[in-house]
């Protein structure tokens, strides 16, 4: 009887390890496209930041000082 219960211990172990990374897999792809988003966001902001800075300096209107 004892072996028995040992061998429904390693069944377990091995669901709560599959389980446990499954969840982990799912995890990092979701990290990973929060990531991916942040950094889209961030350089639309730097495009947009560079284009106004661009701009602010073309604002004299071509009169020298």
């Amino acid at each position: 009887m004892k072996g028995d219960q040992e061998k429904g211990v390693g069944k377990s172990d091995a669901a709560v390890k599959d389980s446990r990374r499954d969840r982990l897999k799912l995890a990092l792809r979701e990290n990973l496209k929060r990531r991916k988003s942040q950094a889209r966001g961030r350089s639309d902001i730097d495009a947009a930041s560079s284009e106004s800075a661009a701009a602010s300096l073309d604002d004299a209107g071509g009169e020298k000082p």
